[in-house]
């Protein structure tokens, strides 16, 4: 029986390479680094790249690729972009290509995404030049660094004229070699936050004589599921998650202080804000009741991802033109986890695409989960909705 992979891979090109692509991909795999630590990994592109005869520039971001294919207009220019980073994980994985590095793996697929625009770089510089030039960047920090607001910050688009910006990301939930995507949001808004509660440490037997901070952080973890489900307008998603709870180090002493940590998730960054004016104000408002003192802070921001109108139109025209209606899904759900391709729709209209990644009869493992692995078989599919997407931008 025929997959419905087969008539990808029956072009030339994609026989050609897609074993060439496969075994780029286990090195990596094999090889992860963290945020703004893929030195090697950034080795491993800028080597395929000047095989290719790109110039590929590097330090953007600290430790980003960028190469450009140029068009017959200078001034026009799209950025195609892929993400380098891996995961503080410990892979569970036992084939040949498993991590070589203890505590780190590649569970979200960025591997994947960087082998896919390497492919894509391949084949259009093989291919008439096209009207406008065509950016590949590789970016480094997207687990939790916001690499893309580094890479903006230090000239991405000053350097590399950019009208529009895409992005693409394996999504385990769809069949592979389809599609998902949407007008507006399609990721969350995200931000992480460190409540620290002081209060005065006391033996556990005279209580009366601290002020413990753990009574109040309980409150505080309640107060959260309020705001979430009561400061907001209930169309409006929003999730507040308080994951970590640490205090004391001993079970007959009132500890001094007490730590919370956690996360906001919404699809509005206005809303963002929002959620963490309410949690500041709580967070006051009770410590000034208890007698405490309390101190928020907020980190590691990612703005929503929110694909813009006319792009995701000719994206979902591309998918459906290339692929056939069959393979495209229009307007999926939006997510509640985060992406900081977000930084670069807010600088630049754009559109961020789900590729299917689950294998038939086989239940996948979800991103960042130990056993995850990227799925060798849409790496042509891949390649070729860039290829199609970044002729179609300049020849309509």
């Amino acid at each position: 029986m025929e997959t419905a992979l087969e008539p990808d891979t029956s072009l030339p090109f994609y026989r050609v390479h897609h074993a060439h692509w496969t075994k780029l991909r286990h090195d990596l795999h094999a090889n992860p680094e963290l945020r703004f630590e893929e030195t090697r990994t950034a080795d491993v592109v800028a080597r395929e790249l000047a095989s290719l005869g790109y110039e590929p520039v590097r330090g953007l971001g600290q430790t980003g690729v960028v190469a450009s294919l140029p068009g017959a207009d200078p001034s026009r220019g799209i950025v195609l972009r892929a993400d380098l980073d891996a995961l503080p994980i410990q892979e569970a994985n036992t084939f040949s290509h498993a991590s070589c590095s203890s505590g780190l793996m590649h569970a979200c697929g960025h591997d994947g995404h960087t082998v896919m625009l390497l492919g894509a770089a391949r084949v259009l510089k093989s291919l008439p030049q096209l009207p406008g030039s065509v950016h590949f960047v590789f970016q480094p920090g997207e687990e939790g660094g916001a690499g893309a607001r580094k890479m903006i910050d230090d000239g991405l688009f000053v350097r590399f004229p950019t009208e529009a910006v895409f992005g693409m990301h394996n999504w385990p939930g769809l069949p592979a070699g389809e599609f998902g995507l949407r007008t507006g949001p399609i990721m969350a808004a995200g931000s992480r936050f460190r409540i620290t509660v002081t209060g005065k440490g006391a033996h556990a037997a005279q209580p009366h004589l601290g002020l413990d901070p753990i009574p109040l952080a309980c409150s505080m973890v309640l107060q959260c599921q309020t705001i979430a489900a009561r400061h907001k307008d209930p169309v409006d998603p929003g999730v507040i998650s308080v994951c970590m709870v640490h205090a004391g180090d001993t079970d007959n002493v009132i500890p001094e202080s007490a730590e919370l940590r956690g996360t906001i998730r919404t699809l509005s960054s206005t809303l963002q804000q929002q959620l963490q004016r309410d949690i500041q104000t709580m967070c006051e408002g009770l410590a000034a009741a208890y007698g405490a003192s309390v101190h928020v802070e907020y980190f590691q921001y990612y703005p929503a991802t929110v694909n813009t109108p006319a792009e995701t139109a000719l994206c979902d025209a591309v998918l459906r033109d290339t692929f056939g209606d069959a393979r495209v899904h229009a307007n999926v759900p939006p997510n509640m986890t985060s992406e900081d391709f977000g930084f670069m729709l807010e600088e630049r209209p754009g559109t961020y695409v789900l590729i299917g990644n689950a294998k038939p009869d086989c239940a996948p493992a979800g991103l960042h989960h130990p056993t995850y692995d990227f799925n060798d078989d849409i790496l042509p599919v891949g390649v070729r909705y860039w290829v199609e997407l970044a002729q179609r931008y300049f020849r309509g």
